[in-house]
């Protein structure tokens, strides 16, 4: 007779999840996403928003809003509306019941989609916190949809050789973060 060797928790977990009977309502799926959440901290936020200059006549869209944190502070604190786009519908429900938590789901909405389809032709003010690469990605779709005289404020990545107006180095916890604010161009009367 030959020994044999227990199965390994990996495995017995696995044949243990084959077994138990799925709900398909229950079943959700996260879609692939290109950037990690990661929160801006508050000292940040209240930067990015300060450099801005933003008050309770911009739209301010967030892409890639996580929480919600950036457009719930703005509609808080300047009376700004808001809209906050993420592709993950966990981070969506989570900015949508922390903006009822703080009051201002009249001033604020959260939508789950992809921030490259997005119509951002409404914003006065676009905030991110995304990767360089997606911020390299997004540039054309920014400086063709924006009005001229848009703002667009970033945490920590900048837009290749799209120079900013100002660059801000903020310490949070010991730690260094970056804040670029750029303003949209002129171009064709627009």
């Amino acid at each position: 007779m030959r020994y044999q060797r227990p199965p390994t928790m990996a495995l017995l977990a696995l044949c243990l999840l084959v077994a138990l009977p799925v709900n398909a309502q229950t079943v959700t799926t996260v879609p692939d996403l290109d950037v990690p959440f990661v929160p801006t901290p508050m000292l940040v936020v209240t930067e990015m928003l300060q450099v801005a200059n933003v008050n309770a006549n911009d739209v301010l869209y967030d892409l890639g809003s996580g929480d919600g944190r950036i457009v719930i502070a703005a509609a808080q604190h300047f009376g700004t509306r808001g809209v906050g786009i993420d592709l993950d519908p966990q981070r969506v429900q989570e900015a949508n019941d922390n903006a009822r938590q703080a009051g201002v789901t009249d001033r604020v909405q959260f939508l789950q989609g992809d921030i490259f389809q997005a119509d951002l032709r409404e914003a006065t003010v676009v905030t991110l916190y995304l990767l360089p690469s997606v911020n390299m990605k997004l540039r054309p779709k920014l400086l063709s949809e924006l009005r001229s005289g848009t703002r667009v404020v970033s945490h920590n990545y900048d837009m290749g050789d799209w120079k900013p107006e100002k660059t801000i180095r903020v310490t949070v916890s010991g730690g260094q973060h970056t804040v670029y604010y750029w303003i949209v161009p002129p171009r064709d009367g627009r």
